[in-house]
């Protein structure tokens, strides 16, 4: 017997199901999230449940928020259930779900009503959870002021659409009624991400009002963080799940690894909630964090994603499993990815690599290759490209990370090894599959595509390297190709 989700059925639910077990009604909004997705709530809605379920921090509940038709629907779905979540551990020892109430409200989808909440003295923390490839950022990781929206929302900044627009108009307001600036949090997978969120909006702010975007430099604090939770999609699969397991009917629940890590720059001058009694970290430079994590797992995955789907496999637990696989994972970490990262007390990234292993092994979680090699041309130049020019301004071989790109550049060109049709999922998809094919014959006619790989597709060690592993990958297959670079 199950129950549908709501705050008044919660007694009702199965003793194995946490249940928030603070008093709801008492908490205040002090920050507003944009982007109320699946990882937004396995990672920074669970760290702030954990804190209220301490009986602490009930000041710093979350706002939700959103600006594209996707979140009215994630919005419709929580409303019936009292914008509460069933969060699914996936441990392989033992499933767990607990039931999340750190949010208390979800605004509609519009950016007058967004602009107010914003705007509320009591908002003193505006995050984000928009997607890497939400920043508006050029190639050699520029705000790019070219774009259709930034050119809108610039030409009209009383009335914004993006949510960078948005941020800008409440900062106006507030600093125009002295109400102090909120802190501006982004949550998202990007190498600084607060510096970047940070350029996207004073950028946006100077194409209309240079003298506001200086006053935003100088008295909105930016945080970096690293965040980190593998979080599957939800599908009919896991909804049955959560009902069949858990005897708990929820329109949008989420399943995610056990495992979670947040590091942040403690930087809130408005004040902050005292997450660190609930595990996360607090440091004064971020910056190594996300580099151990961009480089090693989000590379990581990425270095997994194209052979795995050239052999066919389809889960990312059975990849890992396959020796051509892991093997070839593990020594391109180790010759090439970990070394150019610089040691952190603390840290062990022999321990780390391990630890990513497991992680990837997990069959609980059920993540996807299709999942992983899921827009690659916005995914590469942020996980790949970054660990191969360090290594090339270090003077060191890119042998393999230029064998990375080319079992991508392989990917792109359409089919798998068994001759299987590889279907689109990448915007750039018509123009990378053309030039794949292209490469066939002529490798360096993939570099070519600078909007990802900007000069490093003319820098002689990269090319070179690049034109051998694709060749190799044509004339001998996947696995020949990774074997021998493994034993090389």
């Amino acid at each position: 017997m199950s129950a549908k989700l709501s705050e008044a059925t919660l007694s009702d639910l199965p003793d194995d199901v946490g249940v928030p077990g603070y008093d709801r009604s008492k908490l205040s909004g002090g920050i507003l999230h944009v982007g109320v997705g699946n990882f937004h709530r396995a990672h920074m809605a669970t760290y702030l449940d954990r804190l209220f379920r301490s009986g602490k921090g009930h000041e710093w509940a979350i706002v939700g928020a959103g600006v594209r038709p996707g979140d009215a629907a994630m919005r419709d779905r929580l409303a019936g259930q009292d914008w509460l979540t069933t969060v699914v551990d996936l441990d392989p020892e033992g499933f767990s779900a607990q039931v999340i109430g750190s949010m208390t409200d979800f605004i509609e989808i519009d950016p007058d009503q967004t602009i107010a909440r914003m705007v509320d003295p009591e908002t003193k923390i505006v995050s984000t959870t928009i997607t890497e490839g939400g920043y508006y950022v050029r190639p050699d990781g520029g705000f790019d002021a070219d774009h259709p929206d930034m050119k809108a929302d610039a030409a009209t900044p009383d009335a914004p659409k993006s949510v960078f627009g948005m941020v800008i108009k409440a900062l106006r307001q507030r600093r125009d009624a002295g109400t102090p600036a909120f802190t501006a949090m982004s949550c998202d997978n990007l190498p600084e991400n607060g510096h970047v969120f940070k350029q996207t909006v004073t950028g946006l702010a100077r194409l209309s009002d240079p003298e506001f975007a200086d006053w935003i430099t100088d008295n909105v604090a930016f945080p970096n963080s690293m965040v980190d939770c593998i979080t599957p999609a939800t599908s009919p699969r896991e909804l049955e799940m959560v009902k069949e397991k858990f005897g708990v009917e929820d329109a949008a629940p989420v399943v995610c690894e056990p495992f979670r890590q947040w590091v942040l720059e403690d930087n809130f001058p408005l004040g902050r909630p005292a997450l660190e009694e609930v595990g996360v970290e607090f440091v004064d430079d971020v910056a190594q964090y996300e580099l151990m994590k961009l480089r090693m797992l989000n590379g990581g995955h990425a270095a997994i994603a194209y052979p795995s789907a050239l052999l066919g496999h389809h889960f990312v637990h059975d990849a890992m499993a396959d020796p051509r696989v892991s093997d070839w994972l593990i020594a391109l970490e180790q010759r090439e990815i970990m070394p150019t990262l610089k040691p952190i007390a603390g840290v062990d990234y022999d321990a780390y690599l391990d630890k990513l292993v497991e992680r990837f092994s997990n069959s609980a979680v059920g993540d996807t290759i299709p999942r992983l090699c899921l827009d690659g041309s916005n995914r590469q130049p942020k996980f790949v490209l970054p660990t191969a020019r360090a290594r090339l301004d270090a003077g060191e071989s890119v042998d393999g990370l230029a064998l990375e790109v080319a079992l991508w550049c392989r990917y792109c060109a359409g089919t798998d090894e068994a001759g299987n049709e590889i279907p689109p999922n990448d915007d750039s998809h018509a123009e990378l599959k053309a030039l794949a094919l292209e490469a066939k014959s002529n490798p360096v006619a993939f570099l070519g595509f600078t909007q990802v790989f900007g000069d490093l597709g003319t820098t002689p060690a990269f090319a070179d390297a690049f034109d051998r592993a694709l060749r190799s990958l044509w004339d001998k297959g996947v696995e020949e190709t990774l074997k021998g670079w493994i034993a090389g």
